[in-house]
């Protein structure tokens, strides 16, 4: 039996993303233990018991010269929301990544959709692979705002009547916009997020120029946050080295 869909649900908007660390085992130490067991075998297991800013030039060493393996022995999950368009970006990043995505097949989706905050540029400028973003006047971001509340208020209006007419979760949802907000869990390794970080960021120290859509980035600045207080030798090391992923 179908179950009723939530008739009193009602669409809101966000500007913003939230990322959440639920769990982790990640420290400079683990890069010690596995970067020394070349070198000093079982006696590698040492390192979990000192000090790791004795040995934070090991650290620089290892990612300047990228020898990355070493990063690779830890582990930190996010609870992340964010508009589907994000995650779908996101996802591209496969290897060090393993996700888990809130399913429209199982559960009514509820009406939150992402609307750009006034400080959101609006508009680009110039040819593709050399272009910037500019802000948008009042009145762009007046159109954007209308014109996507009547798209999603809309679209969800259309969701509801399919449910209450029966029509399966997994058909309804087909017409929803990629600027609903899902949720996911998503783990990775301090490599694999340095490698996501170097491309989904904007930073002055970078070497490489990267030039992510601001959604997404929104949400590497959170992961990143997290990531510098798990291991901030590493962190450290990786923007000296130009914020290139080992």
């Amino acid at each position: 039996m179908t179950p009723t869909p939530n008739e009193t649900a009602k669409p809101h908007f966000r500007s913003d993303v939230s990322v959440e660390l639920v769990k982790h085992t990640a420290s400079d130490s683990d890069v010690l233990w596995a970067a020394r067991v070349s070198t000093a075998g079982e006696q590698s297991l040492e390192e979990l018991n000192k000090d790791p800013e004795r040995s934070k030039g090991l650290i620089n060493y290892l990612m300047r010269d990228r020898h990355g393996s070493p990063f690779e022995h830890n582990s930190m999950t996010f609870f992340i929301s964010a508009p589907i368009f994000v995650f779908r970006e996101f996802m591209r990043h496969r290897v060090g990544w393993s996700y888990n995505e809130e399913s429209g097949r199982y559960r009514e989706l509820e009406p939150v959709f992402y609307v750009p905050g006034e400080e959101r540029k609006l508009v680009q400028q110039g040819r593709p692979g050399k272009y910037e973003f500019v802000a948008g006047t009042p009145k762009q971001h007046q159109m954007v705002t209308e014109a996507m509340g009547a798209a999603y208020r809309r679209s969800y209006e259309a969701y509801q009547d399919m449910l209450a007419a029966g029509v399966a979760r997994e058909v309804a949802r087909a017409v929803l916009p990629v600027g609903l907000y899902s949720s996911m869990y998503a783990t990775c390794n301090a490599r694999s997020l340095m490698h996501f970080l170097g491309l989904r960021t904007q930073h002055e120290l970078a070497k490489v120029p990267s030039f992510p859509q601001r959604e997404i980035e929104m949400v590497g600045e959170q992961m990143e946050a997290h990531w510098a207080k798990l291991m901030p030798l590493t962190y450290a090391a990786f923007n000296n080295n130009g914020r290139v992923a080992p």
